[in-house]
């Protein structure tokens, strides 16, 4: 399709709910190797609020890498998406939720002793625990659960850009994505004028605005559909989308 973008293409158990993954996994007697990667790759899109959550409960820098992956680990290796009741409607509800049981159990029993014990589905890097860090810092005044619910709305937001970003890769258009995602961003108002950036990427001015509009009803489009994965019942996108978008705004 040259004239169109194409949509990325994933698994389409993957890309429909989040539920989807936990009760496929929870189903099997010995959970498939599909459905734990699934699984795995959840864990990487929801470190941040996890870990996050943890440093604003006062838990020390490392003691907070440690559990966020142990809680992982044990989330996937323990089978504790199993006793997950889908019926309540918000994926984010669950872990949170989950979270905090695990955390009272950690204490307890002194369960994060090491990060993952050697097999952590969730791989955390210097520089990522750096920017989380810093943007912790920044955000002195918000509840635990507060920052779970802002990191949980930011994360969906890197998904819908990463999403968009593929697709205009596998369409050829990189550049242009590049050149243009500040529109999607509170920083838009701060981007080049349209003449300027027309001028730059040999575009007509007219082409341009076109090429934005499509950018954003595309990011909102998928966005929606990162939301909607997370939930139950498809008509509480625009209750759930409210939700993300306060506490956002916090």
């Amino acid at each position: 399709m040259p004239a169109a973008l194409q949509t990325t293409t994933r698994d389409s158990t993957f890309a429909s709910t989040r539920w989807t993954v936990v009760r496929q996994a929870a189903d099997s007697q010995t959970s498939s190797q599909h459905a734990l990667d699934a699984l795995s790759e959840l864990c990487q899109i929801y470190w941040r609020p996890v870990y996050l959550f943890l440093r604003r409960q006062g838990i020390a820098q490392h003691d907070a890498q440690d559990i966020t992956q142990s809680f992982f680990a044990d989330l996937i290796e323990n089978r504790t998406y199993a006793r997950a009741d889908p019926m309540k409607g918000r994926f984010r509800a669950f872990l949170l939720g989950t979270l905090k049981h695990f955390l009272a159990h950690a204490r307890d029993r002194d369960r994060a002793q090491k990060r993952g014990g050697g097999s952590a589905p969730v791989q955390l890097d210097e520089a990522a625990i750096s920017e989380a860090e810093t943007h912790a810092a920044r955000c002195g005044k918000w509840s635990a659960d507060g920052m779970f619910d802002r990191e949980w709305a930011a994360s969906l937001l890197r998904q819908a850009i990463e999403r968009l970003a593929q697709e205009y890769a596998i369409a050829g258009k990189s550049g242009l994505f590049e050149a243009l995602k500040v529109h999607l961003t509170a920083g838009a108002a701060a981007a080049a004028p349209y003449e300027e950036m027309a001028k730059r990427l040999g575009r007509a001015t007219t082409t341009l605005r076109s090429d934005v509009a499509r950018l954003r009803a595309r990011y909102r489009a998928i966005l929606r559909e990162e939301v909607r994965g997370t939930l139950i019942d498809p008509g509480d996108v625009d209750e759930e989308l409210r939700h993300l978008r306060q506490a956002m705004a916090t």
